[in-house]
């Protein structure tokens, strides 16, 4: 076991609720021990663990995506630099497409919502003779590129 923080005090430290550290536990996200009196007992490399968490649910990183890059992590050792740089790799071509269709989104905003729809004349995302009902129901005009349909 290893002698550890009580999920009051990581809770504080890290800045997240008490609920919130047993939500990462049931995701796999960080992990805890038990004392004799049951209570959780975290390592301090759960600090760091939750920081990095933090970081990357604000970039738009998904839960899944976090948990697959913290098990590549060795367990109970902090994070340290060189770990979040090989993190953030593996996130940076991830986080570049949502820029880029951030930026189509923008761009596209005032005129149209990206739904493909054929009312709306002056729509500079319009979707001429409905190209985009191949690709299914729902908005794709935004996300062309990553479904290979194209909007000539």
């Amino acid at each position: 076991m290893r002698h550890g923080l009580s999920v009051g005090y990581v809770a504080r430290r890290s800045g997240v609720a008490v609920s919130t550290l047993h939500f990462y536990e049931t995701k796999g996200l960080i992990r805890s021990d038990r004392t004799a009196g049951n209570q959780r007992s975290y390592g301090s490399d759960v600090l760091r663990r939750v920081a990095i968490i933090k970081v990357a649910q604000e970039m738009g990183i998904s839960l899944a995506e976090i948990g697959d890059a913290l098990r590549a992590l060795p367990e109970g050792r902090t994070p340290n630099r060189k770990d979040w740089s090989l993190l953030s790799m593996r996130w940076r071509d991830s986080l570049d497409r949502r820029i880029s269709q951030l930026e189509r989104l923008r761009d596209g905003l005032n005129d149209c919502i990206g739904c493909g729809c054929l009312s709306i004349d002056k729509c500079n995302l319009r979707n001429p003779q409905d190209r985009l009902a191949e690709a299914g129901a729902g908005p794709h005009r935004l996300r062309v590129e990553d479904r290979g349909v194209t909007n000539k």
